[in-house]
Protein backbone atom coordinates (compact mmCIF):
# COMPACT_ATOMS: atom_id res chain seq x y z
CA UNK A 1 0.00 0.00 0.00
CA UNK A 2 2.79 2.76 0.57
CA UNK A 3 4.20 1.54 -2.76
CA UNK A 4 0.33 2.64 -4.12
CA UNK A 5 0.52 5.29 -2.60
CA UNK A 6 3.66 6.75 -3.44
CA UNK A 7 2.34 6.09 -7.49
CA UNK A 8 -0.51 8.19 -6.93
CA UNK A 9 1.61 10.86 -5.30
CA UNK A 10 3.86 10.67 -8.85
CA UNK A 11 1.00 10.65 -11.12
CA UNK A 12 -0.84 13.54 -9.83
CA UNK A 13 2.70 15.59 -9.84
CA UNK A 14 3.24 15.35 -12.83
CA UNK A 15 -0.06 15.20 -14.08
CA UNK A 16 -0.83 18.83 -12.39
CA UNK A 17 2.19 21.20 -11.75
CA UNK A 18 -0.25 22.83 -8.62
CA UNK A 19 0.18 19.50 -6.82
CA UNK A 20 2.79 19.81 -4.10
CA UNK A 21 3.88 18.02 -0.94
CA UNK A 22 4.61 19.23 2.35
CA UNK A 23 5.15 18.05 6.00
CA UNK A 24 7.55 16.84 8.31
CA UNK A 25 10.81 15.28 6.75
CA UNK A 26 8.22 14.30 3.52
CA UNK A 27 11.73 15.21 1.61
CA UNK A 28 13.97 13.68 3.69
CA UNK A 29 14.49 15.91 6.40
CA UNK A 30 17.52 19.15 6.27
CA UNK A 31 19.58 17.60 3.79
CA UNK A 32 18.99 14.27 4.81
CA UNK A 33 21.51 11.69 6.27
CA UNK A 34 24.75 11.87 4.41
CA UNK A 35 23.94 14.40 1.77
CA UNK A 36 21.19 12.13 0.47
CA UNK A 37 18.22 13.79 0.29
CA UNK A 38 16.00 11.40 0.06
CA UNK A 39 16.78 9.67 3.39
CA UNK A 40 13.36 9.59 4.72
CA UNK A 41 10.61 10.19 2.08
CA UNK A 42 8.48 10.98 5.35
CA UNK A 43 8.29 8.67 8.19
CA UNK A 44 6.46 5.77 6.46
CA UNK A 45 8.54 6.15 2.89
CA UNK A 46 5.64 7.40 1.20
CA UNK A 47 6.81 10.28 0.04
CA UNK A 48 9.63 8.58 -0.94
CA UNK A 49 11.58 10.06 -4.38
CA UNK A 50 9.40 13.14 -5.12
CA UNK A 51 11.91 15.51 -3.99
CA UNK A 52 14.22 14.29 -6.52
CA UNK A 53 12.00 14.09 -9.01
CA UNK A 54 9.72 17.85 -8.66
CA UNK A 55 12.54 19.87 -6.29
CA UNK A 56 12.29 21.70 -3.11
CA UNK A 57 9.53 24.09 -4.34
CA UNK A 58 7.17 21.46 -4.88
CA UNK A 59 8.17 19.07 -1.76
CA UNK A 60 8.36 21.35 1.01
CA UNK A 61 9.73 19.89 4.62
CA UNK A 62 8.32 21.69 7.09
CA UNK A 63 9.01 22.48 10.77
CA UNK A 64 7.41 20.30 13.57
CA UNK A 65 4.24 22.12 13.86
CA UNK A 66 1.07 20.90 13.00
CA UNK A 67 -0.73 24.08 13.07
CA UNK A 68 1.94 25.81 10.99
CA UNK A 69 1.32 22.49 8.02
CA UNK A 70 -2.08 23.15 8.13
CA UNK A 71 -2.30 26.79 7.93
CA UNK A 72 0.32 26.64 5.10
CA UNK A 73 -1.86 24.24 3.30
CA UNK A 74 -5.02 26.34 3.80
CA UNK A 75 -3.74 29.12 2.21
CA UNK A 76 -2.35 27.71 -0.64
CA UNK A 77 -5.24 26.02 -1.64
CA UNK A 78 -7.04 29.39 -1.84
CA UNK A 79 -3.89 30.51 -3.62
CA UNK A 80 -4.86 28.18 -6.19
CA UNK A 81 -2.85 24.71 -5.39
CA UNK A 82 -3.79 21.89 -4.11
CA UNK A 83 -1.63 20.42 -1.44
CA UNK A 84 -1.22 17.05 -0.11
CA UNK A 85 0.10 17.72 3.78
CA UNK A 86 0.94 15.10 5.72
CA UNK A 87 0.31 14.54 9.72
CA UNK A 88 2.81 11.81 10.83
CA UNK A 89 0.41 11.14 13.13
CA UNK A 90 -3.43 11.72 13.22
CA UNK A 91 -2.72 11.84 16.72
CA UNK A 92 -1.69 14.75 16.61
CA UNK A 93 -4.62 16.19 14.63
CA UNK A 94 -5.96 18.38 17.51
CA UNK A 95 -3.00 20.44 17.16
CA UNK A 96 -4.71 22.13 14.12
CA UNK A 97 -8.46 21.41 14.83
CA UNK A 98 -9.02 25.41 14.81
CA UNK A 99 -7.00 25.15 11.44
CA UNK A 100 -9.65 22.15 10.07
CA UNK A 101 -12.76 22.43 11.04
CA UNK A 102 -13.30 26.31 11.86
CA UNK A 103 -11.58 27.11 8.41
CA UNK A 104 -11.27 24.72 5.80
CA UNK A 105 -13.99 22.79 6.39
CA UNK A 106 -15.83 26.23 6.33
CA UNK A 107 -14.19 28.13 3.08
CA UNK A 108 -16.56 26.84 0.57
CA UNK A 109 -20.06 27.78 2.59
CA UNK A 110 -18.41 31.07 3.99
CA UNK A 111 -17.78 32.56 0.88
CA UNK A 112 -20.68 31.45 -1.08
CA UNK A 113 -18.93 28.39 -2.94
CA UNK A 114 -16.56 31.33 -4.85
CA UNK A 115 -13.60 29.89 -2.72
CA UNK A 116 -12.15 25.94 -3.64
CA UNK A 117 -10.03 24.42 -0.46
CA UNK A 118 -8.57 21.11 -2.59
CA UNK A 119 -6.31 20.08 0.85
CA UNK A 120 -5.25 16.64 0.88
CA UNK A 121 -4.74 15.76 4.76
CA UNK A 122 -2.39 12.55 4.93
CA UNK A 123 -2.67 10.86 8.47
CA UNK A 124 -1.12 7.36 9.46
CA UNK A 125 -3.71 6.15 12.47
CA UNK A 126 -4.41 2.50 14.08
CA UNK A 127 -3.23 0.05 17.09
CA UNK A 128 -1.13 -3.00 16.19
CA UNK A 129 2.14 -1.01 16.13
CA UNK A 130 3.11 -0.95 19.82
CA UNK A 131 3.09 3.24 19.53
CA UNK A 132 1.52 3.72 22.53
CA UNK A 133 -1.44 5.58 23.48
CA UNK A 134 -0.48 9.19 21.66
CA UNK A 135 0.29 7.75 18.55
CA UNK A 136 -2.36 4.65 17.71
CA UNK A 137 -5.49 6.21 17.79
CA UNK A 138 -8.51 6.04 14.96
CA UNK A 139 -9.76 9.36 15.10
CA UNK A 140 -11.51 9.23 11.61
CA UNK A 141 -14.73 9.76 13.54
CA UNK A 142 -13.79 12.64 14.92
CA UNK A 143 -14.03 14.07 11.46
CA UNK A 144 -16.41 12.40 9.99
CA UNK A 145 -18.86 14.51 11.75
CA UNK A 146 -17.08 18.27 10.58
CA UNK A 147 -19.50 19.43 7.65
CA UNK A 148 -17.70 20.21 4.59
CA UNK A 149 -14.89 17.86 5.04
CA UNK A 150 -14.69 14.20 3.07
CA UNK A 151 -13.13 11.41 4.96
CA UNK A 152 -11.52 8.42 3.29
CA UNK A 153 -10.50 5.42 4.96
CA UNK A 154 -8.93 2.85 2.69
CA UNK A 155 -8.10 -0.96 3.23
CA UNK A 156 -6.30 -2.23 0.37
CA UNK A 157 -3.07 -1.14 -2.14
CA UNK A 158 -5.47 -0.79 -5.01
CA UNK A 159 -8.37 1.91 -3.30
CA UNK A 160 -4.94 3.58 -2.07
CA UNK A 161 -3.91 4.43 -5.28
CA UNK A 162 -7.47 5.33 -6.53
CA UNK A 163 -8.78 6.99 -3.34
CA UNK A 164 -5.21 9.19 -3.56
CA UNK A 165 -5.50 10.46 -6.89
CA UNK A 166 -9.45 10.82 -6.35
CA UNK A 167 -8.50 13.17 -3.23
CA UNK A 168 -6.07 15.49 -4.94
CA UNK A 169 -8.42 16.38 -7.95
CA UNK A 170 -11.10 16.76 -5.51
CA UNK A 171 -12.11 20.56 -4.63
CA UNK A 172 -13.20 19.86 -1.12
CA UNK A 173 -10.98 19.11 1.35
CA UNK A 174 -10.02 15.46 1.73
CA UNK A 175 -9.13 13.65 5.60
CA UNK A 176 -7.05 10.50 3.90
CA UNK A 177 -6.41 7.99 6.56
CA UNK A 178 -3.71 5.44 6.12
CA UNK A 179 -3.57 2.54 9.01
CA UNK A 180 -0.02 2.12 9.83
CA UNK A 181 -0.60 -1.66 9.87
CA UNK A 182 -1.12 -1.69 6.37
CA UNK A 183 1.34 0.28 4.88
CA UNK A 184 3.31 -3.33 3.78
CA UNK A 185 -0.20 -4.93 2.80
CA UNK A 186 0.06 -6.44 -0.83
CA UNK A 187 -2.32 -6.43 -3.73
CA UNK A 188 -3.08 -6.22 -6.96
CA UNK A 189 -3.23 -2.48 -8.58
CA UNK A 190 -4.68 -1.54 -11.73
CA UNK A 191 -2.00 -0.53 -14.76
CA UNK A 192 -2.82 2.81 -16.27
CA UNK A 193 -5.16 5.63 -15.46
CA UNK A 194 -8.24 4.97 -12.58
CA UNK A 195 -9.89 6.58 -10.08
CA UNK A 196 -11.86 5.22 -6.89
CA UNK A 197 -14.99 7.15 -6.58
CA UNK A 198 -16.02 8.70 -3.27
CA UNK A 199 -19.30 7.22 -1.47
CA UNK A 200 -19.42 4.27 -3.08
CA UNK A 201 -18.59 1.45 -0.86
CA UNK A 202 -16.59 -2.14 -2.02
CA UNK A 203 -18.59 -5.44 -1.64
CA UNK A 204 -15.93 -7.45 -0.84
CA UNK A 205 -17.86 -11.06 -0.35
CA UNK A 206 -21.12 -12.20 -1.14
CA UNK A 207 -23.75 -14.17 1.41
CA UNK A 208 -27.23 -14.64 2.08
CA UNK A 209 -26.56 -14.96 6.24
CA UNK A 210 -25.31 -11.76 7.61
CA UNK A 211 -24.44 -8.30 6.70
CA UNK A 212 -20.80 -7.22 8.04
CA UNK A 213 -19.76 -3.96 7.58
CA UNK A 214 -15.54 -2.92 7.99
CA UNK A 215 -12.91 -0.61 7.98
CA UNK A 216 -9.42 -0.34 7.47
CA UNK A 217 -7.14 -3.00 8.88
CA UNK A 218 -10.67 -4.38 10.31
CA UNK A 219 -11.08 -5.43 6.65
CA UNK A 220 -8.94 -8.20 6.57
CA UNK A 221 -9.48 -9.25 9.70
CA UNK A 222 -13.24 -9.52 8.71
CA UNK A 223 -12.26 -11.38 5.34
CA UNK A 224 -10.99 -13.94 7.78
CA UNK A 225 -14.01 -14.12 10.08
CA UNK A 226 -16.18 -14.68 7.25
CA UNK A 227 -13.62 -16.79 4.79
CA UNK A 228 -13.82 -19.33 8.15
CA UNK A 229 -17.77 -19.63 8.58
CA UNK A 230 -18.09 -20.06 5.05
CA UNK A 231 -16.91 -23.81 5.49
CA UNK A 232 -19.41 -23.72 7.98
CA UNK A 233 -22.05 -22.99 4.83
CA UNK A 234 -22.81 -19.51 6.91
CA UNK A 235 -22.23 -16.60 3.90
CA UNK A 236 -22.11 -12.99 4.77
CA UNK A 237 -21.86 -10.01 2.64
CA UNK A 238 -18.71 -8.24 3.45
CA UNK A 239 -19.16 -4.09 2.69
CA UNK A 240 -15.90 -2.02 3.25
CA UNK A 241 -17.26 1.81 3.10
CA UNK A 242 -13.94 2.98 1.72
CA UNK A 243 -15.24 6.96 2.76
CA UNK A 244 -17.31 7.21 5.67
CA UNK A 245 -18.25 11.23 4.54
CA UNK A 246 -19.87 10.45 2.23
CA UNK A 247 -21.22 7.49 3.74
CA UNK A 248 -22.44 4.92 1.22
CA UNK A 249 -25.89 4.26 2.97
CA UNK A 250 -27.71 2.75 0.16
CA UNK A 251 -25.45 -0.30 -0.12
CA UNK A 252 -25.15 -1.29 3.67
CA UNK A 253 -29.52 -1.07 3.35
CA UNK A 254 -30.04 -2.79 0.30
CA UNK A 255 -27.47 -5.72 1.81
CA UNK A 256 -29.60 -5.86 5.45
CA UNK A 257 -32.77 -5.57 3.43
CA UNK A 258 -31.62 -8.72 2.26
CA UNK A 259 -29.75 -10.31 5.15
CA UNK A 260 -31.61 -9.13 8.13
CA UNK A 261 -28.82 -9.14 10.08
CA UNK A 262 -25.54 -6.34 10.52
CA UNK A 263 -22.45 -6.97 12.43
CA UNK A 264 -20.08 -3.46 12.18
CA UNK A 265 -16.47 -4.09 12.71
CA UNK A 266 -14.69 -0.69 13.14
CA UNK A 267 -11.36 -0.27 15.95
CA UNK A 268 -12.19 3.11 17.22
CA UNK A 269 -13.60 3.33 20.46
CA UNK A 270 -17.44 2.32 21.07
CA UNK A 271 -18.78 5.90 22.01
CA UNK A 272 -19.87 7.82 18.76
CA UNK A 273 -17.59 5.57 16.46
CA UNK A 274 -18.59 4.96 12.93
CA UNK A 275 -19.88 1.52 13.84
CA UNK A 276 -22.58 3.71 16.52
CA UNK A 277 -23.42 5.82 13.39
CA UNK A 278 -24.06 2.53 10.92
CA UNK A 279 -26.24 0.67 13.51
CA UNK A 280 -28.11 4.25 14.28
CA UNK A 281 -28.95 3.96 10.43
CA UNK A 282 -29.99 0.42 10.28
CA UNK A 283 -32.22 1.42 13.20
CA UNK A 284 -33.56 4.41 11.64
CA UNK A 285 -33.68 3.32 7.86
CA UNK A 286 -33.83 -0.16 8.13
CA UNK A 287 -35.42 -1.31 10.86
CA UNK A 288 -37.99 -3.02 8.75
CA UNK A 289 -35.60 -5.40 7.99
CA UNK A 290 -33.63 -6.46 11.39
CA UNK A 291 -34.50 -9.53 12.60
CA UNK A 292 -32.04 -9.64 15.26
CA UNK A 293 -30.12 -6.46 17.16
CA UNK A 294 -27.09 -5.13 15.16
CA UNK A 295 -23.36 -6.48 16.69
CA UNK A 296 -20.95 -3.56 17.22
CA UNK A 297 -17.37 -5.12 16.98
CA UNK A 298 -15.07 -2.10 18.52
CA UNK A 299 -12.23 -0.99 20.74
CA UNK A 300 -12.96 -0.82 24.37
CA UNK A 301 -13.15 2.71 25.51
CA UNK A 302 -9.77 3.04 27.30
CA UNK A 303 -6.85 4.47 25.34
CA UNK A 304 -4.49 2.33 23.50
CA UNK A 305 -2.09 0.59 25.69
CA UNK A 306 1.61 0.27 25.22
CA UNK A 307 1.83 -3.11 27.02
CA UNK A 308 1.85 -5.38 23.35
CA UNK A 309 -0.23 -8.08 25.36
CA UNK A 310 -2.85 -5.53 26.09
CA UNK A 311 -2.88 -4.06 22.99
CA UNK A 312 -3.32 -7.49 21.47
CA UNK A 313 -6.28 -7.51 23.54
CA UNK A 314 -7.50 -4.25 22.69
CA UNK A 315 -7.72 -4.30 19.27
CA UNK A 316 -11.22 -6.43 17.24
CA UNK A 317 -9.68 -9.09 16.42
CA UNK A 318 -10.49 -11.98 13.82
CA UNK A 319 -12.36 -14.45 16.61
CA UNK A 320 -13.95 -11.54 17.96
CA UNK A 321 -15.60 -10.18 14.53
CA UNK A 322 -16.93 -14.11 14.06
CA UNK A 323 -18.17 -14.51 17.67
CA UNK A 324 -20.30 -11.51 16.53
CA UNK A 325 -21.20 -12.83 13.83
CA UNK A 326 -22.50 -16.26 15.70
CA UNK A 327 -24.30 -14.36 18.22
CA UNK A 328 -26.46 -12.28 15.72
CA UNK A 329 -27.36 -15.36 13.81
CA UNK A 330 -28.16 -17.32 17.44
CA UNK A 331 -30.24 -14.13 18.32
CA UNK A 332 -34.08 -13.40 16.96
CA UNK A 333 -36.44 -10.49 17.40
CA UNK A 334 -39.42 -12.01 18.71
CA UNK A 335 -41.76 -12.07 16.27
CA UNK A 336 -39.74 -12.05 13.12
Amino acid sequence: MRDALNQALHEEMERDPSVIVMGEDVAGGSGGTSGNIEAAGGIFGVTKGLKTKYGADRVIDTPISESAIIGLANGSALAGMRPVAELMFADFVGVSMDQIFNQMAKFRYMFGGKAKTPVVLRMSMGAGMNAAAQHSQTIYPMLTMVPGLKVVIPSNPADAKGLMKQAIRDDDPVMFFEHKALYSKKGEVPEGEYLTLFGEADLVREGKDCTVVALARMVPFAMKAVDKLAEEGITCDLIDPRTTSPLDEDTILESLSMTGRLVVVDESNPMCSIASEIASIAASKGFGSLRAPVEKVTAPHTPVPFARELERLYVPSPNDIEAAIRRTLANQVEGV
